[in-house]
């Protein structure tokens, strides 16, 4: 694999210069950017522009991807003017994300994650136990009695992840080829504007369709919870249920689905610490972890947009700047991870931020780790000699709009 080239960065003390286009592109399935590290050497903050042409500023450092996210004057709403496009023609698309958590700013981001929080504590989380082990040792067990080699991404990692979130909102696992489809071509760089137009009316039509039969007849599904909550606070709305239901299901299974694939990929190319899990498997929570900060696949989630002049670290960041903190770049900070491209479980990963930081940190994280303890455990307990099918370099990997993950993994054992 060739290393990136490295982008010139241009400094609040250079304003001729060029600034680098965010997102940058990963070279190597195993690294961040190589321009993240350029620009990590020219201060806490730099100039960048989007995919448009529009300005912002971008972070590499830890504490100040922290502090950026959890400041109050940093909006996730991205229909406002100067929020960082991740492809081209972004803003045109700003009208289907009614309802999407992820892009809400408060006091509505507040009134709705109150409304899932307790959906997703720890607490609640751990009941799902039987049910995930339940999914992951069906999905073991048809690869054991199905071809070898095999696609661990499709046979494997999507299945298990969409069963999971699909029985978990109550949304019919027959129609797993349509939201994974449609999830695709809204996320992939390579999609039309129209393309992911025609996938948000897709999996939009099929949500209307599910929580409409649901309004009628509640069940004990997430859905059937929301729209009790949504009727208890007198705010139902059909539409943003729809678009809460969108996000839901496309970030349960799209990011659970990646990091299934790239953290067998990511194990496999580690054979001491491999072995230590296997012959260890309480290791799990500490290797999620690591696996978690080592390949950061949310990289793009972190944008803000500045809604009034701020300052940070020394940088005098002007109202409607983009404010860019990429969870690659913070999650190799030294400062915080020595020694930050090796594979370390025994390092202390868990201050990583690849379930971002503040008020919008992921709320289904809980469930995230626990679905990812019991794949990797279970996965190398149940096929202990798996191994890749061909050369890591032929693989290849997807560096989507928001998530990074792999097309496909040909495994055998």
């Amino acid at each position: 694999m060739t290393e990136a080239q490295a982008v010139p960065a241009l400094t609040h003390e250079q304003p001729t210069s060029v600034p680098p286009t965010f997102p940058m592109p990963r070279a190597c399935p195993f690294a961040p950017p190589a321009a993240y590290s350029e620009l990590a050497e020219k201060g806490p903050l730099t100039p960048v522009v989007d995919v448009e042409g529009t300005a912002g500023w971008l972070t590499t450092r830890h504490d100040v991807a922290r502090d950026l996210l959890a400041h109050p004057k940093a909006s996730k709403n991205l229909t406002r003017p100067g929020f960082p496009a991740l492809f081209p023609g972004a803003a045109a698309l700003t009208g289907e994300i009614k309802g999407f958590l992820i892009w809400m700013d408060p006091p509505e981001h507040t009134l709705y994650r109150h409304m899932l929080a307790g959906e997703f504590t720890l607490r609640r989380v751990q009941t799902m136990r039987p049910q995930i082990e339940r999914i992951v040792d069906e999905g073991i067990t048809r690869l054991l009695d199905g071809p070898r080699p095999v696609d661990l991404v499709h046979e494997f990692a999507l299945p298990t992840a969409s069963l999971l979130i699909s029985e978990l909102l109550g949304v019919p696992y027959s129609e797993r080829d349509l939201f994974q489809h449609a999830t695709g071509a809204i996320l992939s760089h390579e999609s039309t504007q129209e393309q992911r137009k025609n996938a948000f009316i897709q999996v939009r039509g099929l949500l209307s369709r599910v929580i409409a039969e649901r309004t009628e007849n509640l069940g004990d599904d997430l859905l059937s919870t929301l729209i009790r909550k949504y009727r208890e606070a007198d705010v139902f709305d059909h539409d943003h249920l729809v678009g809460m239901a969108v996000m839901l299901l496309g970030a349960g299974h799209e990011t659970t689905a990646n990091m299934i694939a790239l953290g067998t990929l990511g194990l496999l190319q580690q054979p001491e610490a491999l072995a230590e899990f296997k012959a260890d498997p309480a290791l799990a929570p500490r290797v999620v972890d690591e696996l978690l900060r080592y390949f950061s696949i949310g990289d793009h989630v972190t944008c803000r947009v500045a809604t009034e002049d701020i300052e940070v670290h020394g940088v005098h960041i002007p109202a409607g700047s983009g404010l860019i903190a990429p969870n690659a770049a913070a999650n190799r900070d030294p400062a915080v991870f020595p020694n930050p491209d090796a594979f370390d479980i025994h390092r202390n990963s868990r201050s990583h931020l690849a379930f971002g930081f503040g008020i919008h940190q992921c709320l289904g994280q809980h469930l995230a780790r626990l679905e990812l303890e019991i794949v990797f455990t279970e996965l190398f307990r149940r096929i202990p000699d798996l191994r890749v099918d061909g050369e890591v370099a032929d693989l290849q990997f997807k560096d989507q709009a928001l998530f990074y993950g792999l097309h496909r993994l040909p495994v055998t054992w």
